[in-house]
This record gives C-alpha cells, sequence and structure tokens, in this order.
C-alpha cells in the first residue's frame, strides 16, 4: 500500500527537505512476515513489533530493523497526523494512505473534521507557551506553541501557511489528546 507522508520540520535520510515535503513510502507485506518498504525510490527491508497501544494509531511502543539497524519509535495520537519520538528526538507527520488521499479530494478541502488548519495537540499535557498571537502571520513549518508531556517540551508547528484565526488555550493550560490549540485559516 502506498502511503504519502509529509514531514513540516524535519530531516528524512539524511536530506533536509522543504517545508511540507511529501515524501511516498510503499509497503508490502511479504509471505516472509517481513515488510519491505520503498522510502523516496529507495528499497528498504523493514520488520516491526508494537511493543504497546496498537498498530491503527492511540500510542505505544514499536521496535523495528530497518535495513539491519534497529530503532525503538514511540508513537502518539491518530491517523493521519501523529508524533514520533526516536533517537530521543520527536517529531510530527502527517499520514495519508493513497485511499484516504483519493477520498479527501473527492470530499474537498473542509470535509473530514478539525482540517489541517487547527493544531491539535497529539498527547495529553501542559502548555508552556504560546508563540503566536490572532492575526498573526505563518508559513508551514512555523512553531505556534510549547506543551510538555512526559518531561519533555514539544514544540508544535503549523501544518500549513495563513493567519491565525483563533488560539484556543493559554500558558498554564492542561490540555487532553486531540484538544484544538490554535487554528489557521
Amino acid at each position: 500500500m502506498r502511503y504519502f507522508v509529509t514531514f513540516p520540520s524535519v530531516s528524512v535520510a539524511g536530506q533536509p527537505p522543504t517545508p511540507g515535503e511529501v515524501v511516498p513510502v510503499d509497503v508490502d507485506h511479504l509471505p516472509t512476515g517481513e515488510l519491505q518498504v520503498t522510502v523516496d525510490g529507495k528499497r528498504l527491508a523493514a520488520d516491526a513489533l508494537v511493543v504497546g497501544g496498537s498498530a491503527g494509531g492511540g500510542g505505544g511502543a514499536t521496535s523495528m530493523r530497518i535495513d539491519g539497524r534497529m530503532v525503538d519509535l514511540w508513537m502518539e495520537g491518530t491517523l493521519p497526523g501523529v508524533g514520533v519520538i526516536a533517537h530521543g528526538h520527536r517529531f510530527y507527520a502527517h499520514v495519508e494512505s493513497e485511499r484516504q488521499r483519493a477520498l479527501s479530494a473527492a470530499l474537498g478541502p473542509r470535509a473530514g473534521g478539525a482540517g489541517e488548519g487547527t493544531l491539535l495537540s497529539p498527547m495529553p499535557g501542559r502548555v508552556l507557551k504560546i508563540l503566536v498571537a490572532e492575526g498573526d502571520t505563518v508559513e508551514v513549518g512555523a512553531a505556534l506553541a510549547v506543551v510538555e508531556a512526559m518531561k519533555m517540551e514539544n514544540e508544535l508547528c503549523a501544518a500549513r501557511s495563513g493567519v491565525v484565526l483563533k488560539v484556543h488555550v493559554s500558558p498554564g493550560q492542561n490540555v487532553e489528546s486531540g484538544a484544538r490549540l490554535v487554528e489557521i485559516g
């Protein structure tokens, strides 16, 4: 199955992408139980073991073997927006299957709830900082807020460019996973 992964401000395979770059990822399940993964045209042998949570989202630890290297990941949130901690670094990605992408295109930009113009908290935590104000113009990848969770400060970034329409939270406020933080129009 083909997935489209958008990394707002993270380097992929050692190359720094431009904010909002979409990376195609093909995942094929082999008869041996292994995964054959092709990332941006490069084929990788991969295997994964979900230790906690579920493969369908909601959070959990995943131990992966990618081309003989072990990588331990902690994933949070639900598709299409997920947070990932790997090697002590946190990043966020927008992951959409080929089918989801076709459905979104058929239904139009307003379908599907909050949409990519609303920054949601990917985890429960405490808002440390709001880095924008209503009326500010922001670019994709711009830092909007800092949320503390699991004793880590998580800088949350804009998934698209636009104008800040509404700030829903204030510093010091506790939020649940999925809470609306900032709306961009």
